[in-house]
């Protein structure tokens, strides 16, 4: 992970609340351990309820139970290890296709958040793609009591150009993910939750690219300019 989590500049004009790179690997892969949990626990609890169970209608049951948790465990490392993954280098083209795949598997399909996905390209580069990508997470995990996530990016003049707007009854956003998307929180509160946002930020700003967001009762708007290539 040492192309993706760069140690901190020692420029001493540069930012003194860049997060250097064991920190902030050492944050994400807390935050990954965090989300995997949850349907990896549920796949163990399965599998002992199926070693005692003996009725077929709840064997059945711990059957479906078992395959909605290992595809949720899949949907969630396919969508990580584009996020955050540094596979094939960051000037590799990913087709939007993909990024759209493992959206829509996070997202699930109980209908609680609609995706509206307008992106022109066939293909982004990937530091784009990861900026989208974390976007979206953010977006979904903000619709706390769902509503729309909208998707849009293009190609303008040699650069990439990303919208992400979440919006509904509730919105539920943490301002320290917020201050650690602008590049303005300090290293002190970098935690799990704050983690994804520092990594996209320093994505962003080694690149000459940089992000802001915006907030109000019914929506969240995160927006990215970075150059296309």
């Amino acid at each position: 992970m040492a192309t993706l989590l760069p140690d901190a500049p020692t420029n001493p004009d540069a930012p003194t609340n860049e997060v250097g790179g064991l920190d902030l690997a050492a944050m994400l892969c807390s935050r990954l351990c965090h989300d995997l949990l949850s349907p990896v626990g549920a796949l163990s609890n399965g599998l002992e309820l199926l070693a005692e169970e003996k009725d077929p209608q709840m064997r059945q049951r711990c059957f479906e139970l078992l395959e909605q948790s290992a595809k949720s465990s899949a949907d969630k490392l396919r969508f990580f290890r584009l996020a955050f993954g540094a596979a094939g280098g960051f000037d590799a083209l990913v087709p939007v296709a993909e990024a759209r795949s493992v959206i829509e598997g996070l997202i699930g399909g109980a209908g609680r958040i609609t995706l509206e996905w307008m992106v022109s390209a066939d293909a982004l580069p990937k530091s784009a793609v990861k900026v989208l990508l974390n976007f979206a997470l953010m977006g979904i995990e903000a619709l706390v009591r769902g509503g729309t996530l909208a998707i849009a990016a293009e190609l303008l003049e040699g650069r990439t150009e990303i919208v992400v707007r979440a919006t509904g009854a509730r919105i539920a956003f943490d301002p320290t993910i917020g201050a650690a998307l602008e590049g303005h929180l300090p290293v002190a509160e970098l935690s799990s939750r704050t983690a994804a946002a520092a990594m996209i930020h320093q994505l962003a700003r080694s690149h000459g690219g940089h992000l802001q967001f915006a907030r109000d009762e019914g929506a969240l708007v995160l927006g990215a300019d970075l150059p296309a290539a």
